[in-house]
């Protein structure tokens, strides 16, 4: 991959226990997250090998058990904990995500983005 290029997973749904008051929390909420990462590989050609770039699908899995591993009070805590963690188990420089909650009437969502990039 070039050092601008991107890889994206758009619209994962995941199911965790998330909200401030406890009855909230104590239901199962359904949340989608957008993930956005770039690759710490160098700017070699990827010969079409999955080896020379990050492989998504293991992304994926990554948010699903994470997002669902514990209860939070905060969506903007889920999101650190995913950046955290895809910085740290995949070879990425950089990483943003977004999260969307449906929780409040009369809107299609609320939700945070963050983006964190590898501190070398």
């Amino acid at each position: 991959m070039k050092e601008k290029d991107q890889i994206f997973i758009r619209g994962q749904k995941v199911s965790c226990h998330i909200g401030v008051p406890d009855q909230e929390r104590s239901e199962l909420q359904e949340l989608i997250i957008h993930t956005q990462f770039s690759s710490a590989a160098s700017s070699q050609t990827l010969g079409d090998d999955i080896d020379q770039t990050i492989d998504y699908h293991a992304v994926y899995l990554r948010i699903d058990e994470v997002a669902s591993s514990q209860p939070r009070k905060l969506i903007e805590t889920l999101a650190e904990d995913l950046a955290v963690m895809i910085l740290s188990e995949f070879s990425v420089v950089e990483v943003s995500i977004e999260i969307e909650k449906f929780i409040l009437p009369n809107t299609q969502c609320v939700g945070v983005a963050i983006t964190r990039r590898k501190v070398s």
